[in-house]
């Protein structure tokens, strides 16, 4: 048996969430609903037009896979994380974070440089927008794969955010190579509708010849296959990954096992905080996965929990929301 249900890998960023307007992002010519990525000196110039706001702003550690990686071990998975962080404060409080929610991690592999920092700004309507200094995260590179942790693991989870390094993109793929030479499955997230638009040829280098899941949302979905509806994006998906996950927001998600496609409903909330949905559900899909659960059962709890997100502020539930969850 592995150690490990699922190794990640991805960005270590701290997260500083905000309550916006859309004014606000209209002024500060911040493109609603993406990820951005920003220089130190543009995210100082935002949280200056910010600061009157920052008194109700919370701190966590962060980073996609980071979330989804987190969610899993608080479900009951073995963990394990590969990222990159700096000798500065907040490069202690990720490395702790992980540590209290039971993830292991290279403890000693801290680096000279700035730990990376993303700005989550959240709209009256719920959207969550991103602007992120990925700082010494940009430098993530194949040396930072912890082998042994990934062939020791049933899953490897990677993020699509890591395509927007060259290190980052090598490193993902090395991911990928050793996880299929090893008999470990491949699961990967497209992460974000502007790293479909953008980097799409470097998600295909991440992708190879098919992962054995891919998780993304419908924008996504219908972004990397050129198509127009759900069920058309569904039957041209089965061309990239062995099984998938489309997420459809309150709408539930279209899950794809390898051989039935099957919708499963969504679970109601009132969403005031879209951020770390799309991690919350890759994370209970992938804990669900590996243990004993079939794709619809998994996207049941993983939608039960992307609702519970999404009712509250911010990426993560508490320990004791997980176990609820599971009752």
């Amino acid at each position: 048996m592995p150690t490990y249900h699922v190794y990640g890998l991805g960005a270590a960023l701290v997260d500083t969430e905000i309550e916006v307007n859309d004014d606000f992002l209209q002024q500060a010519n911040i493109e609603k609903g993406l990820m951005t990525l920003v220089d130190e000196s543009r995210q100082h110039e935002l949280l200056d037009h910010l600061s009157e706001h920052l008194v109700a702003s919370k701190r966590a550690s962060g980073g996609s896979a980071c979330n989804s990686i987190i969610a899993a071990s608080y479900f009951g998975a073995k963990a394990f994380y590969s990222c990159k962080v700096a000798k500065d404060e907040n490069g202690d409080f990720f490395k702790q974070d992980l540590k209290a929610a039971g993830v292991d991690t290279d403890n000693d592999a801290k680096h000279e440089g700035i730990t990376g920092k993303c700005l989550v700004m959240i709209t009256p309507d719920a959207e969550r927008t991103m602007n992120t200094y990925l700082g010494i995260s940009e430098t993530l590179s194949p040396e930072d794969v912890n082998e042994s942790a990934l062939k020791d693991s049933e899953w490897a989870y990677i993020e699509g955010y890591l395509v927007t390094s060259e290190t980052g993109r090598a490193a993902a793929i090395k991911s990928r190579e050793i996880a299929e030479q090893s008999g470990v499955k491949t699961a990967l997230s497209l992460s974000d509708p502007g790293m479909v638009e953008y980097f799409r040829d470097g998600l295909s280098d991440m992708i190879g010849n098919g992962v054995d899941l891919l998780f993304c949302n419908k924008d996504e979905a219908l972004g990397w296959t050129n198509t127009q509806t759900v069920e058309a994006a569904a039957d041209a998906m089965k061309q990239h990954a062995k099984s998938f996950a489309i997420t459809l927001g309150k709408d539930g998600a279209i899950v794809f096992d390898g051989e039935t496609l099957t919708h499963v409903e969504g679970a109601s909330a009132k969403a005031i905080d879209t951020n770390g949905a799309g991690d919350m559900f890759a994370g209970a899909f992938l804990y669900a996965l590996t243990h004993g659960q079939s794709y619809p059962e998994a996207a049941r709890l993983a939608n039960q929990a992307a609702a519970k997100v999404v009712s509250q502020f911010g990426p993560r539930l508490r320990a004791e929301q997980h176990a609820e969850l599971l009752a």
